[in-house]
């Protein structure tokens, strides 16, 4: 049988059904700041029906997600090993996050979404895959499918750039590559998101070609955005919005607009692609679609409007608003 390539779980939209089988609740309860590992068997069925199952080993990960007061079942961090994944989907696969129902599965259908929306507009963004998970708990003989979400590894998405992760903090947005900054932060504004910061590491990830090349940024986690629309999502207080339905441009200060010219381009370009994301897409309900799409129009409406767009994009010039620093709570 040939070897399955590292991307192959990540060349495909059709929803991927799996079952995680081992002591569900220990690891669902395990939530404290040094969460352990906990032993699980994963199944999957291929299209000619054969079964094939893999053993690894699974903790709760996250911030906010992981906490039990926040969301009823955390974000997990599932261990493959290489012995084990052999000749499987997860072959060549060592860490993957795996995003699960918070409170309500709409929600990561949202997000996964808006990975769909940033792969469109460049390469440099994580791959996601949407699942219909189910967890068997072999304890309690008891079993809960919702949807759930896999994210490809930083190192893969890195790599499949040519390019190679670097964990350096306080690299400002000016330092790194102007046009992928630009259209990451033009996006972030797009989708509502302020949840994220350059320097930080926060919801971010640099890659570069080694460690002295102009390093280029690569957001994730976009729960917070006003796209997505999560019950739980509020804006930074300092950023003074109602909610995350409310846009703020937080990339750096550019007072020439014309800077922007390229990236409005490739967007414009972009918009019935974007537009298609969510109208072909039978898993939302048709008023969501509608909420969004309007959401998308007044963005356009922005971008294009070159009045409306140095009101927007001009904000951080702004010397009386605070600077709002975006730290994150630890590893994601």
């Amino acid at each position: 049988m040939a070897q399955a390539a590292p991307a192959a779980l990540f060349e495909s939209d059709a929803v991927f059904q799996f079952k995680l089988s081992g002591d569900i609740r220990t690891l669902f309860n395990d939530r404290g700041d040094a969460p352990q590992y906990h032993p699980l068997r994963l199944t999957y069925k291929k299209n000619d029906s054969t079964e094939v199952s893999v053993s690894l080993k699974a903790k709760t990960r996250g911030n906010f997600r992981r906490s039990s007061e926040n969301c009823t079942y955390p974000p997990i961090l599932l261990n493959f090993q290489k012995t084990e994944s052999k000749q499987s989907l997860f072959e060549n696969q060592n860490k993957l996050k795996l995003v699960t129902t918070c409170r309500n599965e709409n929600y990561v259908i949202r997000e996964y979404l808006v990975y769909k929306l940033y792969n469109l507009l460049t390469p440099k963004s994580f791959k996601a895959r949407l699942a219909r998970v189910t967890f068997y708990d072999t304890i309690k003989k008891k079993e809960t499918t919702f949807y759930g979400m896999l994210l490809e590894e930083d190192m893969q998405m890195a790599k499949r750039n040519g390019l190679k992760v670097i964990n350096k903090k306080m690299i400002a947005g000016e330092s790194t590559e102007t046009e992928t900054f630009l259209k990451m932060a033009v996006f972030q504004y797009m989708i509502g998101n302020t949840d994220w910061s350059v320097p930080y590491l926060h919801n971010i990830r640099i890659v570069a070609f080694d460690s002295l090349s102009i390093p280029s940024v690569v957001p994730y986690d976009f729960d917070y955005s006003g796209i997505v629309n999560a019950p739980y999502a509020v804006p930074p207080e300092q950023l003074a919005l109602r909610s995350t339905q409310d846009r703020r441009f937080r990339g750096y200060c550019i007072t020439d607009m014309k800077t922007f010219d390229a990236v409005i381009a490739t967007f414009n370009r972009l918009k019935n692609d974007f537009y298609n994301v969510y109208t072909s897409c039978p898993l939302l309900d048709a008023k969501y679609v509608s909420a969004t799409i309007k959401f998308l129009d007044d963005f356009y409406s922005t971008i294009n409007n070159p009045k409306r767009l140095k009101a927007a994009f001009s904000y951080p010039c702004n010397k009386d608003v605070p600077d709002v620093v975006i730290k994150g709570l630890g590893e994601e």
